[in-house]
């Protein structure tokens, strides 16, 4: 035990002197000072070794023959100084950073200490600092040369492959000329091109309104005696009217009517009859409401019940099915988010599973040759009503004598344009409005004559007492204005 304490006495004793020997005073700090602020006296300032701002490392001094005649050193500092300088002082020039390497031999021997006074008696002059260049300065000193190689050290520094750098490096004086060259002609013609429009005499802004008005302004059409307004011109500016192609898109659906011809299919049909196919049309609107689907979705689903039922005998228990398929084809085609598969089969109280509805849905789609793009009736009387300018209350009364007669099967075989027409007169007879005006001959593009016996069956249909209430009811609430609550005309004048 007695070696320790010994040992442990003299490390106390030499720490207690190290710590003795590094702590000044302040009046040695002081008198220090003052001996490093004397000059020496024979007027010679004492060498201090300095190290250079950007001197080269001293492992790295070899040249590389990818960088022509520049030393190593330059392409170095050229680096180091783009790095480690903040942003603003990369407008220095590589040519004062040339000047500043000249002194290598001097910089060298002040990191070495290798100085000696006997040698060297004269005052060494000190590195000179870098200055300022002007940026018109910039353009004209910097050679060619060094931008190739700070172009290729830039790239040396991205992760690119090194084929790419040393195809850069390799690039000679010639072929940066031809590219400037080729860079001077293809600018020569933009010029000309500026200066052939600032030669062009300059459209004044009224000249200018005036074109874009004259495009906006609907085209002048010669209408006919009696046409009290042009609906479409009056609209021309609203993009939801589509007053551009209207007319054109009714007329396009009244030609295409022909293609989707629908007989008397009941005398094929053992297993059905028109009171069957009325309670089917019924139930039909039911869904409609139920699900809240647009009108648009019943017309096409009863169309495609009637085109089915021409050309395919139909059993009894399949007739509910044929229904729920064709509401489902129809939702998928005009609504936005159409009810599942589940809801049809939910709404037919399981009586059918999914792969029934299914192939259903694949026999209506052969049978109408995937062609759903069938003129509907709801169509051409909202297209009638509106450039008659009908009043709302006018045109649900019209709605709903439409809707009514889906059910009664005498209607079937009438076009879907003269039926909207028909109804929509009917509707005027019914609440005093008068009758068919030029205006609506115009844009239906039928007479009175042609739509006087379709007005008639309309009317003995509303006439009708049913058992099948669903319209009736759907349009006596107060959202359709209790249309159906109107008393009904017994003889018309027409």
């Amino acid at each position: 035990m007695a070696p320790s304490k010994i040992l442990n006495v003299q490390n106390k004793q030499s720490n207690t002197n190290v710590i003795r020997k590094g702590i000044t005073t302040r009046s040695q700090n002081s008198a220090l000072n003052n001996v490093l602020l004397k000059a020496p006296a024979n007027g010679k300032e004492s060498r201090v070794k300095r190290k250079a701002e950007a001197s080269p490392p001293k492992e790295k001094t070899t040249k590389r023959s990818a960088l022509g005649n520049i030393t190593n050193a330059i392409g170095k500092t050229l680096g180091t100084h783009q790095t480690q300088e903040p942003k603003k002082a990369v407008k220095k020039t590589t040519v004062t950073q040339i000047k500043s390497f000249t002194q290598t031999s001097s910089i060298r021997t002040l990191e070495k200490g290798v100085i000696k006074p006997e040698v060297i008696p004269q005052k060494p002059k000190p590195v000179p600092r870098v200055k300022p260049i002007k940026k018109d300065e910039e353009k004209t000193e910097i050679p060619s040369k060094i931008l190739n190689v700070r172009r290729s050290l830039d790239l040396e520094k991205s992760e690119d492959s090194s084929l790419y750098v040393s195809a850069l490096e390799e690039i000679t004086d010639d072929s940066t000329k031809k590219s400037r060259r080729s860079n001077i002609q293809t600018e020569e013609p933009e010029k000309t091109e500026v200066e052939n429009e600032s030669n062009e005499p300059q459209v004044p802004a009224k000249t200018q309104e005036r074109s874009a008005a004259q495009l906006d302004a609907a085209p002048e059409q010669i209408l006919p005696e009696g046409v009290q307004w042009d609906f479409d011109a009056e609209n021309w500016l609203d993009p939801f009217q589509v007053s551009h192609y209207a007319m054109d898109i009714f007329n396009y659906l009244k030609s295409r009517e022909h293609l989707f011809p629908i007989g008397d299919y009941m005398e094929r049909q053992v297993c059905l009859s028109p009171w069957m196919r009325a309670l089917l049309v019924d139930w039909m609107v039911e869904v409609q409401e139920s699900f809240e689907l647009n009108h648009e979705t019943l017309y096409l689903a009863v169309k495609l019940v009637d085109l089915y039922l021409t050309k395919v005998t139909v059993v009894k228990e399949t007739l509910q099915l044929l229904g729920a398929a064709s509401l489902f084809i129809a939702s998928k085609y005009d609504e936005r988010i159409p009810p599942m598969v589940e809801d049809f089969l939910y709404i037919c109280d399981g009586a059918y599973k999914q792969r029934a509805l299914i192939r259903m849905e694949m026999s209506i789609l052969k049978v109408v040759d995937f062609d759903l793009g069938i003129p509907l009736s709801y169509r051409f009387l909202r297209r009638y009503a509106r450039c008659a300018k009908v009043s709302m209350p006018t045109l649900t009364l019209a709605r709903y004598i439409l809707e009514y007669s889906l059910m009664d099967y005498s209607t079937i075989r009438i076009s879907d344009s003269k039926i909207a027409a028909a109804a929509l007169l009917l509707a005027l007879r019914m609440k005093d409005l008068g009758g068919w005006t030029s205006t609506l001959e115009y844009y239906s593009g039928y007479k009175v004559d042609d739509i006087r016996d379709i007005v008639h069956l309309l009317n003995q249909g509303l006439h009708r007492k049913e058992t099948l209430t669903t319209v009736r009811n759907k349009y006596s609430h107060k959202i359709f204005f209790e249309v159906a609550k109107l008393p009904l005309k017994d003889t018309l004048d027409i």
